[in-house]
């Protein structure tokens, strides 16, 4: 039986000293078909790990429906293929920069501020989704012949709160589901994170991106012995829509890595490849003071100024690392597979020619309406990402005072008796000019993503105040969802009523928002240098890895391609691309929908080989 253990100065693989070479790479912000390549360059970069979180809110949508808990067994079997151990972080919370960080939103709109806590309640809904997901893990053990090296019990749990007995609960519901390889915990380099964060017996590890002596000092103070591993070195970062790109100079990241290396530490790339938020799964931050910090939602691509960029491609920081890397390694490295094929030919239009309101699509797709006296929340609405329109009557006659919404999360699209009045933010929730009564307002309020980080995880989306005119709240208010996954499957196309993108014209938003569809055709083979005029010419399933996908003069919404969502696009950036995975491509003839909320640009969308390595973009430097 192999043994992977803990020792006091090292990690020990059958008794022999190892040091663990890891990346993270996440099974779900990649598709299943480029996994086996992606693996294949952490392991060409001198890596002999890899880690992943577990997003439960991506598996259990709502409660009792566990789905496809099976995808982290197929991506561990794939670990194995490519000859690398595993590193499994399940949570229940992840952080992750993902929707909610992790957690589903039933269960942070029933816990609130109890999630992450002792409360009995909220860990007997742990209990029933680890019982359900563990045995993934469990038998991918390395004990049972399996990648499974490593298992996190919780996540930076000391940058949230202090519940000693609820983390020792967590260490044991995993002894109980039958892990038995070591846990460990990860938290900042800092010591009321890891006075916080930290759980007797278990292994502690350390998050950061410099200064490893520094914070190595400190989680000694904390833990004399055991193996030092910087469980997340921030060799990059993220975006936030809105603001500028931000960038991690490649040299200076391949000496922070060296240094750790230097320092006899194991560690963690984080990411070593990012990948995309597909479906709306970004998640968001709030930046400055606790109750009233600025919103930042995450973009869709989360190509996190990786080693390997977001299309599988090596970038010059790959190409550093790995040059560092194989200073450690104990035998020559990998050769490079081979690099990931863009679609061929140069950027071709993809015609838009057919439509549907946002009303006719809601009708189809949306959630029954509901009526109450104040406005429902997402989460009393069961919808965790996409739309809700709401609907409420100014009485009259009254004379124009202003009208604005409290408690807005995040974004609204308004229109007062059918005719656009402006569009509503957290910042700015009061339309630009007053409204007379009797009138019908109507708002269209999106989520940008959930907060995954610090004290204001969990908070609800939607109207969470209410609508006021002048002073008064109006009562009396109608909702009714449009959920993101109402858009998946067949049964969605049939029941859109598109007509020509021609009628699309009239009073009100007719053609400015709603849902566009196009066609185009994919024929021939992987490697045809020629795209034919209107229709792209390579095959997804001939070899083509990718392509990318461009809205000029379009606004904000999401793209699907042959009913897989791409994600969310923003005309504010800095992301101008939609990664197109190549598996989700077919020869012949493939579909485009577009579904737009706030103004939609020339009724076509722009399909090419995709975006240039992201890493040597200029924007914001980070260290």
């Amino acid at each position: 039986m192999t043994d992977f253990t803990v020792g006091d100065d090292c990690f020990r693989f059958d008794g022999r000293p190892v040091r663990l070479l890891s990346g993270a790479l996440h099974y779900f912000r990649v598709h299943e078909e480029q996994w086996d390549h992606r693996l294949a360059m952490l392991a060409a970069m001198g890596l002999n790990c890899v880690e992943t979180y577990v997003p439960w809110n991506l598996h259990e949508r709502r409660e009792g429906e566990v789905r496809d808990v099976e995808a982290l067994g197929r991506f561990l079997d794939a670990v194995e293929r490519a000859g690398l151990w595993a590193i499994v972080r399940p949570g229940p919370y992840i952080c992750a920069e993902w929707e909610n960080g992790g957690l589903p939103v039933w269960v942070t709109g029933r816990f609130g501020r109890r999630v992450r806590t002792r409360d009995a309640e909220y860990r007997a809904v742990v209990e029933r989704w680890f019982r359900a997901l563990l045995p993934q893990v469990v038998r991918r053990q390395v004990s049972r012949g399996g990648p499974v090296i490593l298992v996190q019990a919780e996540n930076e749990y000391g940058s949230y709160g202090s519940d000693a007995v609820y983390l020792e609960w967590l260490a044991g519901l995993l002894r109980q589901c039958g892990v038995t390889v070591p846990l460990f915990t990860s938290d900042g380099p800092e010591d009321h994170m890891l006075t916080g964060g930290s759980v007797p017996g278990l292994l502690a590890t350390a998050n950061f991106g410099s200064g490893a002596r520094e914070g190595f000092e400190v989680l000694r103070r904390h833990q004399p012995k055991g193996p030092s591993m910087c469980m997340e070195f921030w060799c990059g970062w993220f975006d936030h829509w809105g603001a500028e790109p931000v960038r991690r100079d490649a040299e200076e990241a391949a000496g922070a890595l060296r240094e750790i290396l230097e320092c006899g530490a194991s560690v963690n790339v984080y990411m070593a490849h990012g990948g995309t938020n597909f479906a709306g799964w970004a998640g968001a931050n709030r930046s400055g003071p606790v109750q009233d910090g600025v919103f930042q939602p995450t973009v869709t691509s989360y190509d996190y100024d990786a080693p390997v960029d977001e299309y599988g491609r090596a970038t010059e920081k790959f190409r550093l690392f790995r040059k560092v890397l194989q200073e450690y390694a104990e035998s020559p490295l990998p050769a490079l597979p081979p690099e990931p094929v863009g679609l061929a030919g140069p950027v071709r239009r993809v015609e838009l020619a057919e439509w549907a309101g946002l009303g006719d699509v809601l009708e189809a797709l949306g959630d029954p309406e509901t009526e109450s006296g104040v406005p429902p929340t997402f989460e009393e609405l069961g919808v965790d990402r996409g739309l809700v329109r709401y609907r409420v009557a100014v009485p009259g006659p009254r004379q124009p005072y202003p009208l604005g919404v409290s408690g807005l999360r995040d974004r609204a699209v308004a229109s007062v008796d059918g005719v656009r009045a402006g569009v509503l933010t957290e910042e700015s929730g009061t339309l630009p000019e007053p409204v007379a009564g009797p009138a019908e307002v109507e708002l269209w309020v999106e989520s940008l993503g959930r907060v995954n980080y610090g004290p204001r995880l969990g908070e609800p989306k939607g109207v969470t105040g209410g609508v006021l005119h002048e002073r008064q709240y109006l009562h009396g208010v109608r909702a009714r969802g449009l959920r993101l996954d109402a858009f998946e499957g067949a049964d969605a196309a049939a029941a859109v009523p598109f007509a020509p993108v021609a009628s699309a014209a009239g009073a009100g938003d007719a053609g400015r928002t709603g849902l566009f569809r196009g066609t185009f055709t994919v024929e021939g083979a992987a490697g045809d240098a020629a795209v034919a005029s209107g229709a792209s010419r390579a095959s997804g399933a001939a070899g083509v890895d990718h392509a990318g996908l461009e809205l000029p003069g379009w606004t904000r919404g999401f793209v699907w391609v042959n009913g897989f969502c791409l994600g969310r696009y923003w005309s504010v950036g800095p992301q101008r691309t939609l990664y197109v995975p190549g598996p989700v491509l077919r020869a012949g003839v493939n579909e485009v929908w577009v579904l737009e909320l706030e103004d939609a640009g020339e009724p076509w969308v722009e399909l090419g080989p995709g975006a240039p390595v992201v890493s040597d973009a200029p924007g914001v430097v980070r260290s």
